[in-house]
């Protein structure tokens, strides 16, 4: 399951959470965010010791400045409330769970 990050549940699901997390930066204008969706959506059913988070950039851009996010789409990987990686742009199913692997240490 993916959870849609506000400002106002960022504290509880990002900052609070006991799973290490995939924050996927997108816009729904984006084409390569839109390709990387069901991938992410998949991902978040095989893989339940991650979070996997999204949070719209036009919607809460100071989120998306918060994590320095300089395009889209962007994977931020956070551990422990810490940044451990980010990747950008459209990746595969395997490259982007290769990505989880080593950025959260699976």
């Amino acid at each position: 399951m993916v959870i849609e990050i506000s400002a106002e549940n960022f504290e509880a699901e990002i900052n609070q959470s006991d799973k290490p997390i995939v924050l996927d930066v997108y816009a729904t204008w984006c084409g390569p965010c839109q390709q990387m969706a069901p991938v992410f959506e998949e991902l978040s059913k095989e893989v339940p010791s991650v979070k996997f988070a999204k949070v719209n950039i036009d919607e809460y851009r100071d989120l998306a400045v918060q994590y320095q996010v300089s395009s889209i789409p962007t994977f931020v990987f956070i551990k422990d409330g810490n940044v451990v990686g980010k990747e950008m742009g459209y990746m595969n199913k395997e490259v982007l769970m290769g990505k989880i692997k080593e950025k959260l240490a699976l």
